[in-house]
């Protein structure tokens, strides 16, 4: 069983969904961001995903997009993302990096795969990662030991969710709405989605896009295995006077949004 597994498998035993958390490396600089990761699981958060800040991304709206432009501009590489994955790593909390396709390429793929495992990292997102594209990476994956999680959306059809979940582990991620992070409530299609998804897999599925608020996670938790929150962790970094405010920001919402997980 994988620390996934264990972890989704430990909040249905408390009847409630795990919480997961997202937040990119390097913002607001390297070791803010790890203290704010840090305060994140101290408050709650069950699972944490590492966004490796990319310059052209499809699936990140605006909030999420200054956060990974300040990132670059402040120099973070793949390398510091390991470093950030390690120091998370070691809280205890399952670590995931989430990626786009093109840095790994660009990294190596056996490469990626082999020093996050050794970082502590316990699987990755890749969100334009097509599954008819993904044998050298379900490769790698399997060799480093990682779970590799892949995305459903609304548009998908039955086909298309049949063969996400077939190689997708860990667990499913569900897209609550088509369209980038942090623009939007989650989508009324969510609950069918999940519902959908779950003849095709025994794997927990989360759902993320459009979680803001304590209320909209306990509302998800009553279908979900899973609450994905990202932007609205980026934004109170964001809007924060100072590294310091931002970062005790972060570890107020992750607090509400714990008791929020815990309200199904």
């Amino acid at each position: 069983m994988s620390r996934l597994h264990e972890t989704f498998a430990a909040a249905r035993a408390e009847n409630r969904a795990a919480l997961v958390g997202y937040l990119p490396a390097g913002f607001p600089d390297v070791d803010g961001a790890i203290d704010a990761i840090r305060v994140m699981v101290e408050n709650g958060v069950d699972i944490v995903e590492i966004g490796l800040p990319y310059s052209d991304p499809l699936m990140d709206g605006p909030t999420i997009q200054a956060a990974a432009e300040a990132a670059l501009r402040g120099g973070v590489t793949t390398s510091l993302v390991l470093k950030t994955v390690e120091a998370v790593a070691a809280t205890g909390a399952p670590t995931l990096v989430m990626t786009y396709w093109s840095p790994v390429e660009r990294y190596g793929v056996e490469r990626f795969a082999t020093d996050l495992a050794a970082a502590g990292g316990v699987g990755v997102i890749t969100p334009d990662l097509t599954p008819e594209e993904a044998g050298p990476w379900i490769a790698a994956t399997d060799a480093a030991g990682l779970d590799r999680v892949f995305l459903v959306a609304p548009s998908s059809t039955e086909e298309r969710i049949g063969v996400v979940c077939g190689i997708t582990t860990g667990f499913v991620y569900a897209a609550s709405l088509m369209g980038v992070t942090g623009v939007a409530s989650v989508s009324a299609a969510a609950p069918a989605l999940v519902a959908r998804t779950r003849p095709h897999t025994s794997l927990p599925v989360a759902v993320g896009l459009g979680v803001t608020t304590a209320e909209q996670a306990a509302d998800v938790a009553a279908y979900a295995d899973g609450v994905i929150v990202g932007s609205a962790f980026v934004r109170r970094l964001l809007d924060a006077p100072t590294r310091a405010e931002g970062i005790a920001s972060v570890g107020r919402l992750a607090a509400e949004l714990a008791q929020g997980v815990r309200r199904r």
